[in-house]
Formats: structure tokens, C-alpha cells, sequence
């Protein structure tokens, strides 16, 4: 029988075709801004990395399902910082940083060949997810735009990636009301959530959203962003109990194990609020900087009231943008690789050292 490649079914990885942008922005005499990714530049704070370091000496295989401090740490960080309530240890999940479990969540669900909705503009692990299970992928932001076949999987991002846009109470009772009618699986990528500028965002395990009830709901959380432990893998999902035991059924046959010290710094970084408070801090600052220096140099930027995020434009094809900001030594990412939606906005990243933040806020200002 002739074999697919599996990579046959995927678009072409999106920051590949960025080489060339990349090469002339690191041709500035002062070096390359490189704002195109989400990547943390500040350090792990010092309790979490000691966490790490004390339990580095453990040699046994970690738990799939993490530690019963872990788990504790989960349940009671969410509650505490965003207001969910009605978890228990059962029904939160480590795994190996989100992007992970996003790309595998509909295969290790045993969604295939379904209909699988991500949003108009969207993170591209998305597409990937369902694309990876052999499902039919749509773009639409509406419940109108689904159209009458019912998904078997609807991604949510709020705050979003790219775009910084925060969906309110009310636009999320209303998908998690479609969805539970319908039997629908609702994801919901909630890595920016402790990010919120403009606007508090709230997360579909948030009373006022879901009444307490979590059935088919899948909350998607990151300490990549907050706590900068992007390098760690750190994540985990929280809701529906039976969905998660499904998924940690799967995930202990596939050997898929937060590691035992990460988990260890995981616990750290939750119960610690003051380490996240700072790191919010300094993106704050970072984000007002650009911000002004963006609207200075005649952009106009929308949607952007949390995230790590600012998306902007003037205008025209995002891929000019990209080439402009280029030329002033900036490497930013060009909106078409979130949907087609994008194709006249960039996005700038806020991850970049305060002297970076300055040095491109100096040469918008040039």
C-alpha cells in the first residue's frame, strides 16, 4: 500500500518563508529587533528555577496525570487569579506546553473526518490539529458562518493570538450554550488570559460563562507567556472531567509525561502570583512604548487590549509591511500566516529586552 506522508496534509511551516526578512533586518548596524515571535527574553524567576534544581535529583518516571501538588496548585491558581470554580484535581491535566496538546487534541479525542471550526484569524497550530486527524477545517468566527453540519470540535482563542481581542461574557455564553446543545467540544486557548490590558478577559470555566457546568468544555492554559517558562514545556488543560480522564488514558500509552522537576517548577510558578504580577509589569511597559511608536509612524493597531500582542497596519499587503519594517532592522510577523484575514496586518510581538524595545522605538521614530 503507498504511504502519505503526513506532512503532505499540512501547510508549509509559516516562519520558513520569513528567511529572507530575517537576513536584512539582521543587517542593521545596531542588529536585528526581532519581534516576530513569542518567545520570553526576561529570566525565570529565581524561586521557580530553585524549585527545579531541588528536584532534579528524583529518578523515577513522572506521573501522566502530575502530582497531587501540581494538580492542588492548578485547581487553586485558576480559582484564585480567574475566577473558576468547580474544579477538582480530576479535572486538570499537565502536558508538555500546550502547542502539544493543541496539535494532538483532536486526534487523541478520536476526531476524524469531522468538521473542525477555528477562528476567522487564528493561531496555526489549529488548522495543524485538524489537519493532523484528516478533518475538514473552517474559518469562522460567527455560529452563523458554521453553517448546518454540527463540528465535532470548535477552537476558541480569547485573548487571541494574533490580534490581542478579547470575546466578551456574553459572546461566550452564547458558544458555550451552542456547543453543549449540540454536543460540540469546545476548546478554549486561554494562554493570554493573565495578560489583559484594555479589557479582563474571562475564560469559558468562568461562572458567568458556563453556569458551573463544564461538560465538553477544555480550558488550554500556558506558563510560557506568564511565568516565561517557554523552554520548560509547561502546560495544562482544565474542565470536563470525563474528557480529561479520556485524554490521560490516551496520553499514558503514549508516554506523553510532563517531566517530575517541571512539574515541580510548575507548582512554584502557581502558587507564586507576585513573579507573574512583575513579569505582566514589564510587558505593560514594553507595550506602551511600541504602541506609541506605532501610531507615531502612521500605524493603525486594532483589536489589541491583551495578549503579547499588537496588531497593526496601514494599509497594504502585509507582506510589504514586513519588508518596511525590515529595511529599520525589525523582523515582524506578517498577518497572512493566521488566515487570510490578515493579509494587510502584521504582527509585533512585546518580547523583546527593554534595550530592544527602545532600539525599535527609536527607529520607527527615524
Amino acid at each position: 500500500m503507498a504511504r502519505t506522508p503526513l506532512g503532505s496534509r499540512l501547510p508549509d511551516f509559516p516562519w520558513d518563508t520569513l528567511a529572507g526578512a530575517k537576513q536584512r533586518a539582521s543587517e542593521h548596524p545596531d542588529g536585528i529587533v526581532n519581534l516576530s515571535v513569542g518567545t520570553p527574553v526576561d529570566p525565570v524567576a529565581p524561586g521557580i528555577q530553585l524549585a527545579l534544581m531541588d528536584a532534579a535529583a528524583e529518578p523515577g518516571y513522572p506521573q501522566t496525570a502530575g502530582t497531587e501538588e501540581l494538580r492542588a496548585a492548578i485547581v487553586s491558581s485558576l480559582k484564585r487569579r480567574y475566577g473558576m470554580t468547580g474544579l477538582t484535581p480530576s479535572s486538570v491535566l499537565p502536558v508538555v506546553g500546550t502547542k502539544e496538546a493543541i496539535a494532538w487534541l483532536p486526534t487523541l479525542l478520536g476526531i476524524r473526518d469531522s468538521l473542525v471550526v477555528i477562528p476567522e484569524v487564528a493561531y496555526p497550530t489549529y488548522e495543524v490539529a485538524a489537519l493532523v486527524g484528516a478533518n475538514r477545517v473552517l474559518r469562522a468566527d460567527s455560529l452563523l458562518a458554521v453553517g448546518p453540519e454540527t463540528p465535532a470540535l470548535l477552537f476558541l482563542n480569547s485573548p487571541s493570538n494574533p490580534t490581542g481581542k478579547v470575546l466578551g461574557v456574553d459572546h461566550l455564553r452564547k458558544v458555550v450554550s451552542w456547543a453543549q446543545e449540540r454536543g460540540v467540544i469546545v476548546a478554549s486557548d486561554e494562554c493570554y488570559l493573565g495578560l489583559g490590558w484594555d479589557e479582563e478577559p474571562v475564560s469559558i470555566l468562568d461562572p458567568r460563562v458556563c453556569d458551573g457546568n463544564h461538560t465538553g468544555l477544555l480550558a488550554i492554559h500556558s506558563l510560557s507567556k506568564t511565568s516565561n517558562l517557554a523552554s520548560y514545556r509547561a502546560g495544562f488543560l482544565a474542565g470536563d472531567t470525563d474528557l480529561i480522564s479520556e485524554l490521560l488514558g490516551v496520553r499514558k500509552h503514549l508516554g506523553l509525561m510532563v517531566p517530575g522537576p517541571i512539574q515541580a517548577a510548575m507548582v512554584a510558578a502557581l502558587n507564586d502570583d507576585d513573579q507573574e504580577a512583575a513579569q505582566k509589569n514589564r510587558y505593560a511597559q514594553r507595550r506602551a512604548k511600541l504602541m506609541r511608536a506605532l501610531l507615531s509612524a502612521g500605524f493603525e493597531v486594532t483589536e489589541s487590549s491583551a495578549g503579547l500582542y499588537l496588531w497593526a497596519t496601514r494599509g497594504e499587503d502585509c507582506r510589504d509591511t514586513v519588508d518596511w519594517f525590515a529595511a529599520r532592522g525589525i523582523l515582524v510577523a506578517p498577518g497572512d500566516f493566521y488566515g487570510p484575514a490578515g493579509q494587510h496586518y502584521v504582527r509585533v510581538a512585546l518580547t523583546g529586552t527593554d534595550e530592544r524595545i527602545d532600539a525599535a522605538v527609536a527607529r520607527l521614530a527615524a
